[in-house]
């Protein structure tokens, strides 16, 4: 296992920390509706990149793009969630269009998975 897919599964785990963290913070807030949004996009991407990184490692699909999928997964669940947490807290973004950004980054880490996933691999 390369470096890069070590440092990505040790962010995927961060992720799922934190997504943790912000579902058991909107559980118990009154008025938590981002916070909901966030955890849930951390916590269903966390395990896209532990699993995009396992089925790399084994050979399954195009290592080079399965990376760059893996990594935009963590980069935009993060902008995406970033972003609603400090809307919730702080009262204003983390920079316009950061949520439709991380969206859309997200959006184009699965379509670069699904091309991985039909790219021959050698």
């Amino acid at each position: 296992m390369s470096g890069a897919s070590r440092f990505l599964i040790g962010l995927a785990a961060i992720m799922g920390a934190c997504g943790v963290m912000l579902a058991a913070a909107a559980a118990h807030l009154p008025d938590a509706t981002r916070l909901a949004a966030a955890s849930s996009m951390l916590l269903f991407h966390a395990p896209a990149v532990v699993a995009t990184i396992a089925v790399t490692d084994r050979a399954i699909i195009h290592a080079k793009l399965a990376v760059v999928a893996a990594a935009g997964f963590v980069i935009a669940a993060s902008l995406f969630a970033g972003d609603l947490v400090l809307r919730q807290y702080a009262g204003h973004g983390l920079f316009p269009m950061a949520a439709p950004t991380g969206g859309t980054l997200l959006i184009l880490s699965w379509l670069v998975l699904a091309v991985a996933a039909v790219w021959p691999k050698r």
